[in-house]
């Protein structure tokens, strides 16, 4: 019988901490953070379409997001500053990505793989990606924020950086979700209401 230990695999992003050359005043998880991607990505896919009158596919912004972590299960997580120390890094870690999201896909019956690829492995062009990747600076900047908010001056630098990187990325429905969505996360639960 086949082995088909994807999703046991999948699974074990519970087990990978991220931020993990930082002391965090509460741990985060990859499967967490993908959690958090989706449900941004789907509101910036939701604000492209509604606000600006886009045409995004917000069901597959939430699939990629869902899965844009998934080679980490293999290839631990690799701290940002790390990852893009130079371009070689860069370069060699992607390969890295690519090899261990083609070994995921192998732990699927052969049927489903393509399905998959798609998900694992989208298409770095496409709008939905774009998307997703603003998310996932958006889900780095509000770590940042909670993070200072409970007194941890250890993310000042990156939430800095972040930022900067939000803005560079000139995405309307980024700029968007800072202005009308990013103020609710540096509130108390009694000023929420």
């Amino acid at each position: 019988m086949a082995k088909n230990n994807f999703f046991a695999y999948l699974n074990r992003m519970k087990y990978i901490e991220r931020w993990s050359l930082m002391h965090s005043t509460v741990k985060e998880n990859v499967m967490e953070h993908s959690e958090q991607v989706a449900q941004i990505a789907h509101a910036l896919a939701t604000i492209n379409n509604v606000v600006y009158g886009g045409s995004v596919n917000a069901d597959r912004c939430v699939t990629l997001a869902v899965f844009h972590e998934a080679s980490e299960v293999i290839t631990g997580d690799l701290p940002t500053p790390i990852k893009y120390y130079n371009n070689e890094i860069k370069v060699a870690y992607k390969g890295l990505e690519g090899v261990a999201n083609e070994k995921l896909l192998t732990m699927l019956p052969e049927e489903m793989r393509e399905r998959y690829r798609a998900a694992i492995s989208p298409d770095a062009a496409s709008e939905e990606y774009r998307i997703v990747k603003a998310a996932d600076r958006l889900a780095a900047y509000i770590k940042c924020v909670e993070e200072m908010k409970s007194g941890n001056k250890e993310f000042a630098k990156a939430l800095k950086t972040i930022e900067a990187d939000i803005k560079a990325i000139g995405m309307p429905e980024a700029e968007y979700f800072v202005k009308n969505f990013l103020p609710g996360f540096r509130l108390t639960l009694d000023e929420l209401d």
